[in-house]
């Protein structure tokens, strides 16, 4: 197939590129670059283009004609988001906007959108099904839920068949150690525990130890990149073979306290890491948990890496072998 890949530089996004490429499918990538790599793009043509240059956005699909899109180009991080919530409005919301018009213009069918389990704020139950109330106590939850919205009302207008991933906690890296998540003051707390254990950090705070949670810290369900990225492919071959349009949830269904995936890396790494104390973050939901029941029963997604160990162990391979 022929598939456009957003924000295919970046950590999650270029991983889609290499099982895409591995598969045999013809990949273009554009990304603005913004928080992506080329070197990350180990497939197919990178286009470096911003979703909010419409014009520029058209014409690679025009040129491209995409059989599908993947869209996974979004700025992500829950703190930044409170500070500067016109800026993701404007990147997620607006950029998802421009390109709906543009596969319209092109007339692409089908769309994989990277959601995210922000969208449901502080649940009200634990573990989280698609039907849960939707109410984000961020910006970022909220730019991610408009764009649900103009997706299923484009969809309802236009005859778009799609799938909503939402995302849980994505960590890790390619287990065969090509590429990983590159960056040098990740706010995601493997990846930061991990460079920490590297010494490439001088030690790992937490935020908020006062929590209604067992030991006070909040709760996260994770999930390996790998199993996201094959959740990804099988969507879209679950739309190809007629699926209707739907919302999943994609996480392994348990969670980890920010302690205990601390003492985890701690084990794993063999480093015994200095970690400090902090308040709670604006924005930060206590427990958040995935119910997958749909994911897996509807796309028959069986996940290979669930395993916390194995995880962090990917993490820190990527780590060891990438100078950042």
């Amino acid at each position: 197939m022929r598939l456009l890949i957003t924000g295919g530089a970046g950590y999650i996004g270029s991983h889609m590129v290499k099982l895409l490429g591995e598969g045999g499918h013809k990949v273009l990538t554009i990304d603005n670059l913004s928080n992506g790599h080329p070197q990350a793009v180990l497939y197919g043509e990178l286009e470096i283009v911003d979703l909010l240059n419409y014009k520029a956005l058209e014409e690679v699909l025009l040129d491209f004609k995409p059989e599908a899109v993947i869209h996974f180009a979004a700025k992500v991080v829950v703190p930044e988001s409170v500070q500067k919530p016109l800026l993701y409005y404007e990147n997620n919301f607006q950029g998802t906007i421009n390109l709906l018009q543009a596969m319209k213009r092109s007339g692409v069918k089908y769309l994989i959108f990277s959601s995210t389990a922000a969208v449901y704020g502080i649940p009200k139950s634990v573990p989280v099904k698609e039907e849960d109330p939707k109410e984000p106590i961020n910006p970022y939850g909220w730019s991610k839920l408009f764009s649900e919205q103009a997706i299923k009302d484009f969809s309802y207008a236009e005859g778009l068949k799609y799938a909503v991933l939402r995302y849980f906690n994505v960590a890790g890296a390619d287990p065969e150690g090509k590429i990983g998540q590159i960056t040098k003051n990740p706010t995601h707390l493997i990846l930061r525990a991990c460079k920490v254990a590297m010494g490439k950090l001088p030690y790992i705070e937490v935020f908020g130890t006062d929590y209604n949670t067992p030991d006070g810290t909040c709760i996260r369900d994770y999930i390996h990149v790998v199993d996201l990225c094959q959740a990804h492919l099988r969507a879209l071959e679950y739309l190809l073979e007629g699926g209707e349009s739907h919302v999943f949830n994609v996480g392994y269904g348990r969670g980890y306290s920010v302690l205990e995936v601390i003492e985890r890396v701690k084990k794993v790494s063999g480093v015994d890491f200095e970690v400090r104390y902090g308040p709670r973050r604006e924005g930060d939901p206590p427990i958040i948990v995935a119910d997958n029941t749909k994911v897996k029963s509807s796309l028959g997604w069986a996940p290979r890496y669930d395993d916390l160990d194995f995880i962090i162990k990917t993490a820190l391979s990527w780590e060891r072998s990438y100078n950042l």
